[in-house]
């Protein structure tokens, strides 16, 4: 097998080949082909992580929505774990109030976003 995919149709030959692998069922599955599902796997991953790059976002709310995200928090949580009301993240997060120095320091201590892009993008 091939060390690296280079085309959408290399990707599909290796999903194919997976899918094949996978339908036998765990249990009927040897440990070659076993190890032969895991490299196919880190392959078409890292074709998919080149292919579909995904920008990092670019403002101060879009980072703190990215963040959000990863930590799978919604706003009123993330009101909290800022130690500020749901409110006022709210008008931040809208674009209705300016953040604070106290809120910039938050989101440094508590989401770890970059003090630099902080600095830039406050």
């Amino acid at each position: 097998m091939k060390n690296e995919i280079k085309s959408d149709a290399d990707y599909q030959q290796v999903m194919t080949k997976i899918d094949g692998l996978m339908a036998k069922g765990s249990a009927n599955v040897t440990q070659d082909e076993l190890s032969e599902i895991r490299t196919l796997a880190q392959q078409a991953q890292a074709f998919e992580q080149a292919k579909y790059v995904i920008d990092a976002p670019t403002t101060l709310i879009g980072m703190v929505e990215m963040r959000m995200f990863e930590m799978k928090l919604k706003q009123r949580d993330l009101a909290q774990k800022l130690n500020i009301s749901d409110a006022k993240l709210s008008l931040i997060m809208n674009g209705k109030q300016r953040p604070g120095v106290d809120f910039l320091k938050a989101v440094y201590q508590q989401l770890h976003i970059d003090a630099g892009f902080l600095l830039e993008h406050a």
